[in-house]
């Protein structure tokens, strides 16, 4: 599937009148992967898996009365309806909780890392390397950590060192501050180049 993601991840389900609103954060990814894992969730809303459905529903909304009283409203109705009114908009969900592909990255050829994994490596970037609160860490997406941490640091050669952060910080200085890359700066201006 070549899912085109926009800014703000996000869908909306909506049927019998009633829609609610899901976001691929990181608190639901990590959640939903942990109790079911992936193949599973991805197989539910095409399995007709009404349990597995409600429970991505409840978990990826974040007004859980809202995702209650939609789901309510489908009780005593056929649900055929209702499986074919979720199936694409819970597709489209479960893939946002991949971060999105960047076209410059070069294919991996390792073994796959578990989503748990990944999961936890993103907490930590956001959580360390960006700074943010946990609280904001569990509600982005795993789109947005990626892409706050390429425009921060980009995608290679500017990663900071974690020596010299470690001297800065020691030294009360910011500790992404490139001593090195500050110094050659200045060599270059003073040669006029």
């Amino acid at each position: 599937m070549n899912l085109q993601r926009s800014a703000y991840e996000e869908v909306t389900i909506a049927h019998g009148g009633n829609t609610v609103s899901l976001r691929p954060t990181l608190r639901a990814a990590t959640t939903l992967e942990a109790r079911h894992g992936f193949p599973a969730l991805f197989r539910a809303p095409f399995d007709f898996n009404m349990t597995v459905l409600c429970e991505i529903i409840l978990t990826a909304c974040s007004d859980r009365q809202s995702a209650a009283a939609f789901l309510s409203s489908i009780s005593g109705r056929p649900l055929f309806p209702f499986f074919m009114a979720v199936q694409q908009p819970l597709a489209d969900l479960l893939s946002m909780f991949m971060p999105a592909d960047d076209p410059k990255a070069k294919l991996s050829t390792g073994k796959p890392t578990p989503l748990a994994e990944v999961y936890r490596a993103l907490y930590r970037i956001a959580t360390g390397a960006l700074g943010w609160t946990p609280e904001a860490a569990w509600n982005a997406t795993p789109t947005e950590i990626t892409e706050a941490y390429v425009g921060r640091f980009g995608t290679g050669g500017a990663q900071p060192d974690p020596e010299q952060a470690a001297q800065n910080e020691a030294l009360g200085l910011d500790p992404e501050f490139d001593r090195a890359g500050l110094r050659a700066l200045k060599a270059k201006i003073s040669q006029g180049n």
